[in-house]
């Protein structure tokens, strides 16, 4: 379960350590550990960096002895002294841009690589998380923030590296040649600009935090909408709800564009003071130029080095406020991902923990005690054995904490006591990845990627040849709709799979379980969402793909597992009857109440198909929602 999150006012407190915390967090990234070739390629970026400086800092001065070589009096003057100067001028500026250029040419490799390796373990470790973590978190606002985030991180390696560095390097530079060359005050006055310049974005920019965070909140909030009310696409067309779903999305843009106004107003604001501290400087320079020339301590070559030196210097500056903005943006944008990195899993494997080895395929629930949250207990003290090859069925009320056992077993909750075992291996001393391997599920509700029908057959065992993705589909009774289809195992099903339909869904999940091959099966309400008819259909393909295997069914529809080799029901967290079909309606308890509601409900179902025939939609409701 992640960790609360500190209030706005702490996180704004925290920010300038988190900042710095980021920025370490990325410098293996940059420098990464057993890659030379990446790390000479840091090492030739940094090198070209500083010659691009060098040169940029040679471009003034070429300008300014241009000018003297055209004034009368000088050491150096004539036309072809003015030209050579010139076109060494042009050289340089073609230099300057070269090496940039050529530097972000080198990096590019190490930067795209930084980005990728924590794209990569950040998906990796939300598959990583457990289930709570997906069932308590949309995906659209999830999706959103590692978008941000990946891009935050493209912006501060790019940033930090060749926009920070450089213009500090070239102010050290002009500061060091202004001292040596010029009046103290140049120095000081160019200092002391960037000073108060430096000063004003950061205050400035800290505010402005806030509201960056709060409109990426807003526009979060605005895209988990959309992305929820399309996912749901049929259910607001079901009742009417276009409307209702563009009000509630356009209130969430409403927010957005609120927050949005405030963060442009600010920038604005940051802008036209950023801008008004540089004319200040600039202006008094110039004026202290001016009046060198008067006293003869200057010539008018040396106005234009400083002004040179000033304007070339200034522009980086400028940019250096863009992007101290870009680098707090980026880190605001960051933040939530690295929320996302720091929520530790809740079922870690054990140190050393082996893969479980399956010889039979027994499983054994011994004393199981379960909650979801600590108030609500939903099993209590569970216990039942499954022998290798048998089927057992789970049945009960709704609620009654059967889709509990599989996710138990699935290993994606521990157990708050008592032990899971399969072939007397406790499931918390072996890795998960080696249980998982082991179990096939078909679920109830059967979703499937936006991609072909080979692809989703194919996706219990990626790496199997299309002749045995055919070969599943044959077992699971799909082949025949497959062959119909005008692309075949090429056609694509949908978003979520809503191109088939429920029976078609459920057989693509049975063949995928089918290629899988595991020892162990469990069906999860597999066919409670099916019509009668289809439900027999799916019943044989499930007859087919349960032999030799130990099977666990939770169930819904009684007459699905009236052959199970040992039926427990369950209600409120324990078993309260178990034993073989009939057997449990001789005893005449809670079993036999669901037997004969049921077969009530069917017996109806009957005499409506009788009067109405048999395409009429009143007598395809399943039996699990008559119930």
């Amino acid at each position: 379960m992640s960790p609360p999150r500190p209030p706005e006012e702490s996180r704004a407190a925290m920010s300038n350590k988190d900042r710095w915390r980021t920025v370490h967090t990325l410098m293996p990234y940059l420098w990464p550990e057993g890659q030379s070739a990446l790390r000479r390629r840091v090492m030739v970026a940094l090198g070209l960096l500083i010659l691009a400086k060098v040169v940029t800092i040679t471009v003034p001065f070429m300008y300014a002895w241009t000018v003297d070589a055209l004034q009368p009096g000088q050491a150096y003057q004539g036309l072809f002294v003015a030209i050579g100067l010139i076109l060494a001028y042009g050289v340089a500026r073609i230099m300057m841009q070269a090496f940039a250029q050529l530097r972000d040419a080198v990096f590019a490799k190490v930067a795209f690589r930084a980005v990728r390796e924590v794209a990569i373990k950040t998906f990796r470790h939300i598959h990583a998380l457990s289930l709570r973590f997906h069932l308590e978190k949309r995906t659209g606002g999830l999706n959103r923030i590692i978008e941000r985030g990946t891009k935050g991180i493209d912006s501060l390696l790019y940033f930090a590296l060749f926009s920070i560095f450089p213009t500090i390097l070239e102010l050290a530079l002009v500061t060091v040649i202004l001292l040596v060359n010029f009046n103290p005050l140049f120095a000081i006055t160019t200092v002391g600009t960037i000073v108060v310049y430096g000063w004003f974005t950061i205050v400035v920019t800290e505010r402005r935090t806030a509201i960056r965070r709060a409109m990426n909140d807003s526009d979060t909030d605005a895209n988990t909408k959309a992305v929820d009310s399309l996912l749901n696409y049929e259910t607001v067309k079901y009742f009417n709800n276009e409307e209702h779903e563009a009000r509630r999305f356009g209130v969430a843009m409403d927010t957005f564009a609120r927050a949005s106004e405030k963060s442009q107003t600010s920038l604005s604001f940051l802008n036209t003071g950023q801008a008004a501290i540089i004319a200040v400087g600039l202006t008094i320079v110039m004026g202290l130029a001016a009046w060198g020339i008067d006293k003869g301590t200057m010539t008018l070559g040396d106005l234009i080095l400083v002004n040179g030196f000033l304007v070339q210097l200034y522009v980086p500056l400028n940019l250096l406020g863009t992007v101290y903005r870009e680098l707090n943006q980026a880190i605001v944008d960051m933040e939530k991902m690295f929320d996302v990195l720091n929520v530790p899993p809740e079922v870690t494997d054990k140190p050393g923990a082996p893969p479980l080895v399956v010889t039979g395929g027994a499983i054994e629930f011994d004393n199981v005690v379960f909650a979801y949250e600590p108030e609500r207990t939903i099993l209590k003290g569970i216990s039942f054995k499954v022998a290798p090859g048998e089927t057992v069925a789970v049945v009960g009320p709704s609620g009654a904490g059967k889709s509990t056992l599989s996710r138990i077993l699935y290993r994606f909750y521990d157990i708050k006591s008592g032990t899971v075992r399969i072939d007397g291996q406790d499931l918390r001393d072996v890795t998960q990845d080696s249980v998982r391997a082991q179990i096939g599920i078909v679920p109830q509700d059967t979703v499937l990627f936006n991609d072909t029908v080979a692809y989703n057959i194919r996706y219990g065992r990626t790496g199997a040849t299309d002749a045995e993705v055919q070969e599943a589909a044959r077992h699971a009774q799909i082949a025949p709709f497959i062959a119909k289809l005008p692309l075949g195992y090429d056609a694509m099903v949908g978003e979520r799979g809503l191109k088939l339909s429920g029976g078609e869904k459920q057989r693509v999940a049975i063949a995928r379980t089918i290629l899988k091959n595991p020892p162990i099966l469990l069906l999860d309400e597999a066919t409670s969402a099916l019509d009668t008819h289809t439900e027999r259909e799916i019943q044989q393909a499930l007859e087919e793909i349960s032999r030799d295997r130990t099977s666990l069914v939770i169930a819904h529809r009684l007459s699905t597992v009236v052959d199970a080799d040992q039926i427990l029901v369950l209600v409120d967290g324990q078993i309260v009857e178990r034993g073989r079909h009939h057997e449990l309606l001789a005893r005449d308890g809670v079993y036999a109440g669901m037997w004969n509601r049921q077969r009530e409900a069917a017996e109806a179902r009957d005499k409506l198909t009788e009067a109405f025939g048999k395409d009429d939609p009143l007598t395809k409701v399943p039996a699990a929602a008559a119930e």
